[in-house]
C-alpha cells in the first residue's frame, strides 16, 4: 500500500476520518465503516492535468451496497496510473478487476433509481464564496479556515467547507449563492463586496462578509454597531487620507495624484471619494483612471506618465488582480505607486497605511464560528480592523530610486523580502 495513503479503521468501526495525504491536502470525511475499496488517482496523472502532487479519494464502495463520490470526479478510473486500495490487509486490485468495480457502480446507480441516495453527514457545513482569486483574497480565505480550525471546527472532521470562487463573475455569484443555500449551509461567508452583495439575497441562512470596505453603502448593513437581519461581518476600511499624508512623507513637494480603480466596485468608490476630500482639503489634484476589468489597467497607468508625482489604488479587486502590470508601468516612469493593502505592497506597490488581511481573515474566522455556536448575525456588531501599520516594498522604492526616510523605515514592515 502506498505511503501516501493512511490505514483504514477496523472492519466494522463506524467513524468519520479526515484522509491527510503527503502533499499536504486535506480531503473531505468518509466513513470507513464497511468500506471495501477506494480509488485514488496517482499524484503524476494529476500532475499533468494540471493539478497538484498527491492523491485524491475518487469513488468509495461500501458493504451495504452505497457509493459516492467525494469532490471533483476525477475520470481516470481505466487509466494506466489509477489504483485501488483496499482496508488495511487486503491487496490491490488489478486494472481488470478496477473496471469490473467502475460497472458494478453504475449498474447500482441505474436499477437503484431514486431509492439509493448517498449518505449524509451529520456535520455542520461552511460555504465559502470569493469574488476572485488574488493575495489579498486569498490570504482571507486561508486565515478563516486556519482560524475555524483553531476554535475546533476541522474541515472534514467537525466541519464541512464548501469553497466556490466567482472568478470576478456576478453572475457566477448568483448562482454559486443560490447552490450554497441548497446545499443546506449553515453558515456562509462571503469575501469582498460583490461576493457579499450577492450572497446577501439569501434571507434564510446566516451570512458574514469579509473585505468589505463599507457595509452600510453597500447595502448590507442597517448599522456597523446593529447590523440587523441574518448578516454581518468585518471591514477591510482604510483611510485614504493616512496613506496620503505617508506620501507626502515619502514624495515632500507632491501635488497630483493618479487614482486608478474600477468604476463598478462600491467598495473603490467609497476610498476614491475620501481621497478626493482629502486632496481637497490639501491643496492636491486627483487625475482619476477608471477601469472596467483586468485588462485596462496596463494602459489605465501608461496614461498617467508625466502626468502625475504619485499613484495611488484603493482596495480594489480588478486592481489587485492584475496588479504586476501597474508596477512594472509605474516603476518604469519612476512614479511611486501607493497601495490600500497589504498584501498589495507585497506584490510591488511602494508602501501603504493599512491593516492587515491575515488578522482581518482570523477575526472573520471567529465571527462564523461564534454564528456556528449560536451567535445572531443580527446583533454582532461589523468589526473594523482597529491596527494599522506601515508596510513598505524597498525592492519598488530601490526601482524607482526613492530613499525612504529613516523614520519610516524604523516603523514600517517591508513585505520585500
Amino acid at each position: 500500500m502506498d505511503a501516501a495513503a493512511e490505514e483504514w479503521a477496523s472492519e466494522g468501526e463506524a467513524k468519520e476520518r479526515l484522509i491527510r495525504l503527503s502533499s499536504g491536502d486535506v480531503m473531505p470525511t468518509l466513513w470507513a465503516r464497511g468500506v471495501m475499496a477506494l480509488c485514488r488517482v496517482d499524484a503524476r496523472e494529476r500532475v499533468k492535468r494540471g493539478g497538484t502532487a498527491g492523491y485524491e479519494p475518487v469513488l468509495v464502495l461500501f458493504k451495504d451496497g452505497f457509493f459516492c463520490a467525494p469532490n471533483r470526479f476525477y475520470n481516470l478510473i481505466c487509466r494506466e496510473n489509477s489504483r485501488f486500495y483496499f482496508k488495511k490487509g487486503e491487496k490491490e486490485m488489478k486494472k481488470k478487476n478496477a473496471i469490473s468495480l467502475v460497472l458494478i457502480m453504475a449498474l447500482t446507480l441505474v436499477f437503484a433509481g431514486c431509492g439509493q441516495t448517498e449518505e449524509k453527514s451529520d456535520l455542520p457545513k461552511v460555504g465559502i464564496i470569493q469574488y476572485v482569486e488574488h493575495p489579498s483574497l486569498d490570504t482571507i480565505r486561508e486565515n478563516i479556515i486556519s482560524e475555524l480550525e483553531e476554535q475546533g471546527y476541522v474541515d472534514g472532521e467537525t466541519v464541512t467547507i464548501v469553497y466556490k470562487n466567482g472568478q470576478g463573475d456576478t453572475n457566477n455569484l448568483k448562482t454559486i449563492s443560490q447552490s450554497l443555500e441548497a446545499e443546506g449551509c449553515d453558515v456562509i461567508i462571503a469575501i469582498a463586496t460583490p461576493a457579499a452583495q450577492a450572497a446577501a439575497k439569501i434571507k434564510d441562512t446566516p451570512i458574514i462578509f469579509s473585505a468589505v470596505t463599507d457595509p452600510i453603502s453597500a447595502g448590507l448593513v442597517e448599522s456597523m454597531e446593529k447590523p440587523g437581519g441574518n448578516i454581518t461581518g468585518t471591514s477591510d476600511a482604510v483611510s485614504a487620507g493616512k496613506i496620503m499624508e505617508l506620501a507626502q512623507k515619502m514624495v515632500p513637494g507632491m501635488k497630483t495624484v493618479g487614482a486608478v480603480y474600477s468604476s463598478s466596485e462600491v467598495n473603490s468608490l467609497s476610498v476614491v471619494n475620501d481621497l478626493k476630500e482629502y486632496a481637497a482639503a490639501n491643496n492636491l489634484k486627483v487625475i482619476e483612471k477608471q477601469i472596467m476589468n483586468t485588462s485596462e489597467l496596463q494602459q489605465a497607468a501608461q496614461s498617467l506618465d508625466g502626468k502625475v508625482d504619485i499613484a495611488f489604488s484603493p482596495i480594489d479587486n480588478n486592481v489587485a488582480s492584475a496588479i504586476s502590470a501597474a508596477v512594472k508601468v509605474f516603476n518604469t516612469s519612476k512614479i511611486p505607486y501607493f497601495v490600500s493593502a497589504d498584501s498589495m505592497v507585497k506584490d510591488g506597490g511602494l508602501a501603504t497605511y493599512g491593516i492587515s488581511y491575515v488578522e482581518l481573515g482570523q477575526r472573520t474566522g471567529a465571527m462564523a464560528a461564534d454564528v456556528l455556536g449560536g451567535a445572531d448575525p443580527a446583533t454582532m456588531p461589523v468589526q473594523v480592523m482597529s491596527e494599522v501599520k506601515v508596510y513598505i516594498n524597498k525592492k519598488t522604492a530601490d526601482a524607482i530610486g526613492l530613499q525612504i526616510p529613516a523614520d519610516i523605515l524604523a516603523e514600517a514592515t517591508d513585505l520585500s523580502e
